[in-house]
């Protein structure tokens, strides 16, 4: 995170005596990345956070992945994962669609409360593509809402309550942290003034939100030596771990919306770094807002053809006409998957029917990875089969 916030109670000196109105004392917890050289929240909890009573196996869900091999690319078709989304939650349903050894990008669509959890495998990155949520969390509550990006920091217990009309998740794991771009910077942490956006953007908790209860189960994911090299455990803590009365630090979790995401333009063609919002180790997240297109009389507004020499592309579309793809089947919901090493751009049509556009209403969630992504079980399963061919309209080999 990038800037101190302080919520409840905490005392005037770090380290030092706290104690209730009963005298008895709070039990500091330090949650700090990069072993105490980063980031970091001190957090003040009523019982011993430590103190576990069980430990058992949490059997997750399929993590295996299948390589992109022959090397194509693809469309996967995300809103057909979930056809009957009843009795779902945003933890334990979410189906794997792509990932590799730095992040997994998954998809659930969920109407019931989540068990509580934490991720020890990484940060996570979660957008809501529609509905709303509540999102609890030890360091206090975030609302989340459409549109929203909700960023829970690794080993952040929390758990998910669906709005009323459920909510839909793309929910981006990473094996490392995530966080601004550092361009967007100041050396101290400070967004400076080219920054699509900043501090005023990001909503943290509040206050503190405090739940009594013993022999509390938590779902963690944390590494190990299953097939995906990621395994589960339920561990059952003596006392609730929500029972954090204050904390201060700049590790903490937040939501951000696309909506306050500020495009940058030009008068030709700007290339997908301008539309950068977060970075993790070996990938980078990007939003294509609505916004002005550009204004140079000759300009062309959809991109020009790229080959990602160094990456693979997930673009996953979540909003108004995407105008690159027109004609290719891609739609709201949708997943184009290019990988590395295969030159491509827009549908041959989009470009002609782009020239002279002034504006694009369009919304889409990019994911740039720099080792290969492979096949989920989710991916594989709603892939149209024939979105690679629909720039030569036609297969060799059917």
């Amino acid at each position: 995170m990038t800037f101190y916030r302080q919520v409840g109670e905490i005392p005037p000196k770090r380290h030092t005596q706290f104690r209730n109105a009963d005298g008895a004392l709070y039990y500091e917890e330090l949650m700090g990345e990069e072993g105490f050289s980063s980031d970091s929240s001190l957090l003040y909890h009523a019982g011993v956070p430590s103190a576990i009573v069980d430990s058992q196996i949490w059997e997750l869900p399929d993590l295996a992945t299948v390589a992109n091999h022959p090397l194509t690319p693809r469309h996967l078709k995300l809103h057909d994962l979930f056809t009957d989304a009843s009795a779902t939650n945003v933890v334990e349903h979410r189906r794997l669609v792509l990932g590799n050894g730095d992040v997994r990008i998954s998809y659930v669509v969920a109407d019931q409360p989540s068990p509580y959890y934490r991720n020890a495998i990484g940060d996570e990155c979660v957008y809501v593509e529609k509905g709303t949520a509540t999102v609890e969390t030890v360091f206090g509550v975030l609302n989340a809402v459409e549109g929203d990006y909700v960023i829970i920091p690794r080993a952040t217990t929390h758990r998910w309550l669906p709005g009323p009309n459920g909510v839909h998740a793309y929910c981006i794991e990473a094996n490392s942290h995530i966080a601004p771009p550092k361009r967007y910077l100041s050396r101290y942490g400070q967004f400076l003034e080219h920054s699509p956006y900043c501090e005023r953007d990001l909503h943290g908790p509040t206050e503190p939100f405090t739940v009594e209860g013993t022999d509390v189960e938590v779902l963690v994911k944390h590494r190990g030596h299953g097939p995906s090299g990621i395994v589960g455990s339920r561990m059952t803590y003596a006392t609730h771990p929500f029972d954090v009365v204050g904390w201060d630090g700049c590790l903490y979790p937040y939501t951000f919306n696309v909506s306050d995401y500020e495009p940058i333009t030009g008068r030709i063609h700007q290339p997908p770094p301008v539309h950068q919002v977060f970075e993790g180790y070996n990938f980078v997240i990007c939003n294509f807002v609505p916004r002005k297109v550009d204004y140079h009389p000759l300009s062309v507004p959809v991109p020009y053809y790229h080959s990602n020499v160094d990456s693979d592309e997930v673009m996953f579309y979540c909003g108004g006409d995407y105008e690159a793809r027109k004609g290719s089947g891609i739609g709201l919901g949708s997943i184009s998957l290019h990988p590395g090493g295969y030159a491509h751009g827009p549908q041959p049509s989009a470009i002609e029917a782009s020239l002279g556009a002034e504006r694009f209403e369009e919304l889409a969630v990019m994911v740039d990875t720099f080792r290969p992504l492979e096949l989920g079980e989710g991916g594989r399963a709603v892939d149209d089969g024939v979105y690679a061919w629909t720039w030569a309209g036609r297969r060799l080999h059917p």
